[in-house]
């Protein structure tokens, strides 16, 4: 399975925190990245997303096909979540969900180092089906 991890767009501060939405520039940036994604033939099979507001319409903005929400993305959410509300939706699946958590479940399913995840920023993991 090819699994995009993307920490959603740049959010307005406010409360409650997830009802938050996007900054004008973090939409733009939501759908640069969708352009980018489908220019370099990235064609998911499934967007799975955080129900937050701001992770929602980073999914949306996308452009990558109808997100779905899954409460296991919320903030907290684990590599096994990540897996786990990934896994059976294709083999290539996006997931649009908080930091720390992005870059926390990065690292522990490639079992690497933590990589830096920046608003709207993405890492691709080939995994194996579980």
């Amino acid at each position: 399975m090819r699994l995009l991890i993307v920490r959603h767009a740049e959010a307005a501060p406010g409360d409650p925190d997830e009802l938050r939405p996007l900054t004008r520039a973090g939409r733009a940036h939501a759908r640069e990245l969708g352009v980018r994604l489908r220019a370099e033939g990235l064609v998911p099979d499934a967007v799975v997303t955080s129900p937050l507001l701001r992770a929602c319409e980073t999914a949306a903005a996308l452009g990558l096909g109808e997100p779905e929400l899954d409460e296991r993305l919320a903030p907290g959410a684990t590599a096994a979540d990540m897996r786990a509300a990934a896994a059976a939706r294709g083999e290539t699946v996006v997931v649009v969900a908080h930091q720390p958590d992005c870059g926390r479940a990065a690292a522990a399913l490639a079992g690497g180092p933590e990589p830096p995840f920046p608003p709207c920023g993405t890492v691709l993991l080939e995994l194996e089906n579980a």
